[in-house]
């Protein structure tokens, strides 16, 4: 940890722009209430049984938005256990929006919540400074470690913090698939200074495999239009292209060559064309690692 850079594993200024307006277009915020409901059921069901209490910490909560359908999860399937929450979030902006859903949201009033606004590498030199140290129930991580400069440690330290029985939820892009595609083709030009690694569900499963983790994994099918991205006077293909290649502005990010480079491998590598529009290949691939 001592040699870790302090490196930018968060949304701030523009690339917060370009992921609302990402999460509005694609309704990511569904995700889990659409694709993963059942098996998130069954995981949360195992974790809450006969306990008295539930503390759950969510890793790079963002908006807050899948956060709520989690906690709503949990209040819905033991509704006299009570629920504390810690949030880990280096955007004081997306903390904002988050603090604004759950001012509006009725259900959660009940939950008190531990605002940590700071980067992942930041809470554990935190946690780890401290000689009282909270453990968790569940510990979400949804889109949050592709990243993260050290995987290893990332899980470890993570996975120290679970109670008995306890689970932690890691939801990535599946590896092979369009997004990741992407990202393994144009790494030179896609890591900069801002985001200088890029980890998919490999990395993680073999991490989670070289700890020696009892894990389940689940492949969750996905997919958003991305036609607007080929029309180069559309405000809504440059938002989205920005945000695929975590740059402020995707037109004067890269050379005319590396543009229509990175247009051509989505076009006819990791997309489809369904009724006259382009459809990316969005799989995610989900683990639940136990305690």
């Amino acid at each position: 940890m001592a040699g870790r850079k302090k490196k930018s594993t968060c949304y701030e200024g523009r690339y917060v722009e370009n992921f609302n307006f990402y999460l509005k277009h694609t309704e990511l915020d569904k995700l889990i209430s659409h694709e993963l409901d059942q098996v998130l059921q069954e995981q949360l069901k195992s974790v809450g049984a006969n306990k008295s209490s539930l503390d759950v910490l969510g890793v790079g909560s963002g908006g807050g938005e899948k956060d709520v359908q989690i906690l709503s999860l949990l209040q819905s399937l033991f509704p006299s256990t009570p629920i504390t929450t810690d949030i880990v979030d280096g955007s004081s902006e997306l903390i904002n929006n988050f603090k604004a859903l759950v001012a509006k949201t009725d259900t959660l009033q009940t939950i008190p919540f531990t605002w940590h606004v700071m980067r992942s590498e930041d809470f554990e030199l935190q946690v780890k400074a401290s000689p009282d140290v909270k453990k968790f129930d569940f510990i979400h991580m949804i889109h949050v470690i592709y990243y993260m400069e050290d995987v290893d440690e990332t899980l470890r330290f993570y996975h120290s913090l679970l109670k008995n029985n306890g689970r932690i939820m890691i939801v990535l892009n599946a590896a092979g698939h369009g997004w990741d595609s992407l990202w393994t083709t144009y790494k030179k030009e896609l890591q900069t200074s801002d985001f200088p690694v890029y980890n998919s569900s490999a990395h993680v499963k073999t991490s989670l495999e070289n700890h020696g983790f009892t894990y389940e994994e689940h492949i969750i099918p996905s997919s958003i239009d991305i036609t607007e991205c080929f029309n180069p006077n559309s405000t809504t293909g440059e938002s989205l292209l920005s945000f695929m290649t975590e740059t402020r502005h995707f037109q004067q990010s890269f050379t005319p060559e590396i543009r229509a480079g990175i247009l051509d491998h989505l076009r006819n590598k990791c997309s489809t064309e369904q009724d006259g529009k382009l459809i990316l290949d969005k799989t995610y691939t989900c683990f639940f690692v136990h305690a």
